[in-house]
């Protein structure tokens, strides 16, 4: 039985990678909207994603204190 599972742990490494990468632009769309930078919030939330999304939803909008 091993030997017919072990050829296809990649494909559920490669599915687990593409949604980690996927959720990660969720407190990155956030932030942007916030006027907050897009990049160094999807690096932050590559690592330390709760924290990451806590930050971008408590962080202030910069748009709306330059109008």
């Amino acid at each position: 039985m091993p030997l017919l599972i072990s050829p296809f742990w990649w494909l559920g490494g490669i599915l687990l990678f593409v949604i980690w990468i996927a959720i990660a632009f969720w407190p990155a769309r956030v932030a942007r909207r916030k006027g907050h930078s897009f990049i160094l919030f999807f690096i932050f939330s590559l690592f330390f994603f709760p924290l990451a999304l806590l930050v971008a939803y408590m962080s202030s909008d910069r748009r709306a204190a330059t109008t």
